[in-house]
C-alpha cells in the first residue's frame, strides 16, 4: 500500500480517495501522536479553505480528534500560514489545514503543524500512519468528561491579519493593486490587510461559494490579473492560491513575476539592510537558472533543496537562513512565519517597490529568466516513482543530459501530490526546448500508463 502522506500532507478526492472516515482516523492518529508527551489535555486547532468539502473533513477529524480526549479549536476559513502562526502563538499543541491548495474543488487535503508552526517530519507522519493501519492499536478511547470539546472562534483572522502588518511596516498609499484572491482562503484576509495600509484595491475572485475555488483564477492562471492590470492602469498584480501559502505577481505591464523573481527582488534588498542571514537564499533544484546566475552576480548564495516548501523549511532551519522558497511562490520569511505565507510575500514585495520607489518591472530585471520548458506526463499514482526503471526513458533522459550540458539543465521528477512526472527543460532556445520536453513527457506517459 502506498504511503498516506504526500509532500505535502494526506492528498486526495474528497468523499472518494479522503473520506470523512480517513479525516476521522487522522484526527484520533494526529492528536495521539502529536500530544502524547503531555500530561494536560491536548487542544488542536483547525482552519480550512473554501471548498464545499472542507466543513464535511473539517468536523469529522475534529470528531476523531475529540474520541482520544483532545479539544479541538475550530477557525473556519483562513490561510494555511494563519493556522501556522495561530497554533504557535496561542501555544495549542497541534494545528491541522483542510485544504488542497491549488487543485480544483473536487480534491482536498489534511496537513499538520506541530505546536510550534512546523510542518511535520516524515517519522511523525510515518507514526500517525502506522497507528491508522493498525486500527488505532494502543489508543485509549475516553468516556465521560474525558471525551474533548470543539470551541469555535470567528475572530483568528484578524489576529493573523495584525501580525501581517506588523511584521512589515509598510505605507501603501498612492498604490492602485489588483488582487486575484482564487476564491480561496485570502478573499478576507489579504483585502483587509492590503486596504489597512492605504491601497486602492481591484479585488477579484473574492466571492467563494464552496465550488468555486482556483477555477480559472489565481496564481495557476494568471492571464485575467495580468489584463486586469493593464486595464486599470495599477501598479501591480497580486495572485493567492486556494490556501493563501503562496504568491505570484504582475508588473505593470502585465508581466508576470514569479517566486524566483520575487526572492530575487526581496533578498537583494534584504541584504542591502543587512537582514539577509547568511547573504543566503533557499530554493529548490526547480529554481530557474537565471535565479542561480543572479545569485552569483549579487553576492548571494543560493542553496538548494529538492522540491517541496517542506524541504526548503527543514534547510532553512539546519542553516539559521531567513528566506527561501520555490518558483512556484511559496516563499518562507522564517523570522516572520513558519511556512510559505502568500501575505507576507505580497507585503515584503511592495515594501521593496514603496522604498525603492522604482516600477516591478524594473525590480524584475535583477535577474534574467532563461528559457524554460515544464510539461506533465500522467502516469498511474503507483509507479510514478519508478520512471528510470524504464530502459528507454533512462536513456532518453540521459541523452538529452548530454545535449544540454554546459547550456541548460534537464530536470525530472515525480510529482509529490499528483500522478504526475514533470518533465522540466531550460535551455537558450524556448521552441527546441519546448520540443525536447514535450517529446519526453509523451514517452514517459505512453511507456508507463
Amino acid at each position: 500500500m502506498s504511503r498516506l502522506f504526500g509532500t505535502d500532507g494526506v492528498r486526495g478526492v474528497a468523499n472518494e480517495e479522503l473520506t470523512p472516515q480517513l479525516a476521522m482516523q487522522l484526527g484520533q492518529a494526529g492528536a495521539y501522536v502529536l500530544s502524547k508527551e503531555n500530561q494536560h489535555k491536548p487542544t488542536i486547532m483547525v482552519g480550512c479553505d473554501t471548498r464545499i468539502s472542507g466543513d464535511m473533513l473539517a468536523n469529522a477529524l475534529m470528531a476523531g480528534a475529540c474520541s482520544v480526549g483532545a479539544n479541538a479549536v475550530f477557525v473556519g476559513v483562513v490561510p494555511t500560514p494563519a493556522v501556522a502562526y495561530l497554533t504557535r502563538k496561542y501555544k495549542v499543541d497541534a494545528g491541522v489545514v483542510i485544504s488542497a491548495s491549488h487543485n480544483p474543488v473536487e480534491f482536498n487535503g489534511i496537513k499538520f503543524f506541530d505546536g510550534n508552526g512546523y510542518k511535520l517530519p516524515d517519522s511523525l507522519e510515518d507514526e500517525i500512519e502506522e497507528l491508522i493501519r493498525s486500527g488505532m492499536q494502543g489508543i485509549k478511547f475516553p468516556i465521560g468528561a474525558g471525551v474533548g470539546k470543539i470551541k469555535y472562534r470567528t475572530d483568528a483572522r484578524e489576529e493573523y491579519i495584525n501580525h501581517a502588518i506588523q511584521a512589515v511596516k509598510v505605507d501603501l498609499t498612492g498604490m492602485k493593486i489588483v488582487v486575484d484572491c482564487a476564491e480561496g482562503a485570502a478573499f478576507y484576509t489579504s483585502i483587509e490587510a492590503l486596504k489597512e495600509l492605504g491601497a486602492e484595491i481591484v479585488a477579484i475572485h473574492t466571492n467563494p461559494d464552496g465550488t468555486n475555488i482556483n477555477a480559472n483564477c489565481g496564481s495557476t492562471h494568471m492571464e485575467e490579473l495580468q489584463a486586469r492590470v493593464v486595464y486599470e492602469k495599477a501598479n501591480l498584480g497580486l495572485a493567492f492560491d486556494g490556501d493563501a501559502d503562496r504568491l505570484l505577481a504582475v508588473d505593470e505591464s502585465g508581466k508576470i513575476v514569479d517566486g524566483d523573481q520575487i526572492m530575487a527582488i526581496v533578498g537583494n534588498h534584504m541584504k542591502a539592510q543587512g537582514k539577509l542571514k547568511l547573504d543566503t537564499i533557499v530554493a529548490t533544484v526547480m529554481s530557474n537558472l537565471g535565479f542561480f546566475l543572479m545569485g552569483d552576480k549579487n553576492g548571494i548564495r543560493i542553496e538548494q533543496t529538492k522540491v517541496g516548501d517542506r524541504y526548503v523549511l527543514e534547510r532553512m532551519r539546519e542553516m539559521g537562513a531567513s528566506l527561501g522558497g520555490e518558483q512556484s511562490g511559496h516563499i518562507i520569511f522564517l523570522d516572520e512565519n513558519t511556512t510559505g505565507d502568500g501575505l507576507l510575500s505580497a507585503l515584503h514585495l511592495l515594501q521593496v517597490v514603496v522604498e525603492t520607489q522604482k516600477p516591478l518591472s524594473e525590480l524584475a530585471k535583477i535577474m534574467e529568466v532563461m528559457p524554460q520548458a515544464l510539461l506533465n506526463a500522467k502516469v498511474p499514482n503507483h509507479k510514478k516513482e519508478h520512471y528510470m526503471e524504464y530502459p528507454e526513458i533512462a536513456d532518453a533522459i540521459a541523452a538529452l543530459d548530454k545535449k544540454f550540458a554546459g547550456e541548460g539543465r534537464v530536470l525530472i521528477r515525480p510529482s509529490g501530490t499528483e500522478p504526475l512526472v514533470r518533465v522540466m527543460i531550460e535551455g537558450k532556445d524556448q521552441k527546441m526546448i519546448e520540443a525536447e520536453a514535450r517529446k519526453l513527457a509523451d514517452l514517459i506517459q505512453n511507456i508507463m500508463l
